[in-house]
């Protein structure tokens, strides 16, 4: 997952930048069934690999295909803003207990609770179905909504008629960086 994340960090090409972040949805879905987490590895997979995708090519069909180099001046106050978060999100993960540590408040919190009585609560033999169904039912509604959302956006996509591209996309061609259909009509005849 590194690799692909640094190809799709140094990739101009967007086309393949949505290639790139489709293969990386199926590989954290992967890891989420290596981690048996097989619900976020089916919404990952759903969602980020299957409907972000379609969006993605949609939203180049409208727009270019190349990215334009941004100016030198915002890297550096990039890599300040990404160094800072990276700092920030490594500092509220020294609070956390070990990995797999039964002790954790985690494991004690609710999951117990879950376990011994999600039956007799929710009338449901299945305690992931339970679960799903009774305590998490307004996450499981969100989630739904998502996947609704990310639906609707991607008929409303593949619905429009394909738009003219922008001016400065021309422009652009005219430097070399984009080819358009005008200059390839003329290169031919």
């Amino acid at each position: 997952m590194v690799i692909v994340a640094i190809a799709i960090a140094r990739i101009h090409d967007l086309f393949a930048v949505v290639m790139l972040t489709g293969i990386f949805s199926l590989l954290g879905a992967a890891a989420y069934v290596v981690m048996d987490a097989v619900d976020v590895a089916f919404t990952e997979a759903a969602v980020g690999a299957g409907a972000s995708t379609v969006l993605m090519l949609g939203t180049l069909a409208l727009t270019t295909s190349k990215e334009r180099p941004a100016p030198a001046k915002n890297v550096i106050s990039a890599l300040i803003v990404v160094v800072l978060t990276g700092v920030v999100l490594i500092y509220g993960t020294l609070d956390m207990p070990i990995y797999g540590d039964l002790m954790a408040p985690i494991h004690h919190h609710v999951a117990d609770h879950y376990l011994g009585g999600s039956s007799a609560e929710v009338g449901l033999p299945n305690v992931v179905t339970s679960v799903l169904a009774s305590y998490r039912s307004y996450d499981t509604l969100g989630e739904t909504f998502v996947i609704f959302t990310a639906a609707a956006g991607v008929l409303a996509i593949l619905g429009q008629s394909r738009l003219p591209r922008r001016q400065h996309d021309y422009e652009d061609s005219e430097k070399g960086m984009v080819s358009s259909p005008e200059k390839s009509k003329g290169s031919s005849t």
